[in-house]
């Protein structure tokens, strides 16, 4: 075999293995339920709303989360959320901005809410909440491949959008279910449910906040989505907390993903990391052990002595 011939070679056999990379990674995204981030137990408003009651303060929160770094066109989401309580009436109202990016794929979504609580003993309540805004989902696979004629029409798709949260709390603990992002096909384009970016997405969620010790906390959280045509993925978490200053816990999620967290804390502010990475084979190996997450949140209010650690 000649250079010329041994170059081609290995040409084509570097671009076979790129190609079953990014088929890898495709059947891997398409396979994720829309909407998850590994923090969640510290920001659960994006998924149910009336989680903005627990805390008797208000709330501004910004997430960015970057899955298999270096892998080009891997998927990205950046959440900005916050609300403000309505002490007089027992509610929040609030809203959130989402965008999700995966290749070729952009979505944006924008809602506001309305979240209110009614008082069932001394300790407990019911929050319920309804959301409305907006969602716009395209692709721009046609400039990404020109001349091919199977990518020749990319999607633009907008709908309206409505939702719903309902939550059981007390002092220490919570109990949800939540569809945020609900599509009625006779609404609109029956041909968008294909789509998993609108799908009806079922979240379940809880937490307990447990005081060992005086300045030690432990809070175990899970959170089970259920999207029709997708597998079902619950995750659950324990965090661990040293003085309500620092925060140390890991996640695991039935897919077989793993991630460690730690947050630095004070009265207003919080600031978090979280790397999640594979734990077998099926989830596309070393390209899921480089993923991460950032959030920043600043609470403000007149109870900020009342830690928000639930």
């Amino acid at each position: 075999m000649n250079l010329f011939q041994s170059t081609r070679l290995q040409r084509a056999i570097r671009g076979i293995m790129a190609a079953g990379a990014l088929f890898s990674i495709t059947t891997a995204a398409k396979a994720q339920q829309f909407f998850t981030y590994n923090q969640y137990m510290n920001n659960l408003t994006p998924i149910n709303h009336a989680y903005s009651l627990v805390d008797k303060n208000g709330n501004i929160t910004g997430l960015f989360r970057k899955q298999w770094v270096g892998v080009e066109g891997s998927p990205q989401t950046f959440i900005f959320n916050g609300y403000a309580p309505l002490e007089n009436i027992g509610a929040a109202i609030g809203g959130t901005v989402l965008n999700d990016k995966f290749a070729a794929e952009n979505l944006t979504e924008i809602n506001g809410f309305f979240a209110k609580g009614v008082q069932l003993g001394r300790n407990n309540y019911l929050g319920v909440s309804l959301n409305a805004g907006y969602r716009r989902y395209t692709t721009n696979y046609a400039e990404r491949n020109a001349g091919d004629p199977v990518f020749a029409n990319d999607v633009r798709q907008n709908k309206a959008n409505i939702g719903f949260g309902v939550m059981y709390y007390t002092s220490n603990a919570y109990l949800g279910v939540s569809v945020p992002e609900l599509t009625i096909t006779s609404l609109g384009d029956a041909g968008v449910q294909q789509n998993a970016y609108f799908r009806n997405h079922y979240y379940f969620s809880g937490a307990y906040l447990l005081n060992t010790a005086e300045d030690f906390k432990v809070k175990p959280a899970f959170l089970a989505t259920y999207t029709r045509g997708v597998p079902f993925v619950a995750d659950f978490s324990t965090t661990m907390y040293i003085k309500n200053t620092l925060g140390i816990g890991a996640n695991y999620r039935t897919n077989n993903e793993m991630s460690g967290i730690i947050s630095v804390m004070t009265d207003q502010f919080r600031l978090g990391y979280s790397y999640q990475f594979g734990t077998s084979s099926a989830n596309i190996g070393r390209f899921n052990n480089a993923t991460h997450e950032v959030t920043l949140s600043y609470r403000f209010g007149k109870h900020l002595n009342e830690h928000g650690l639930l």
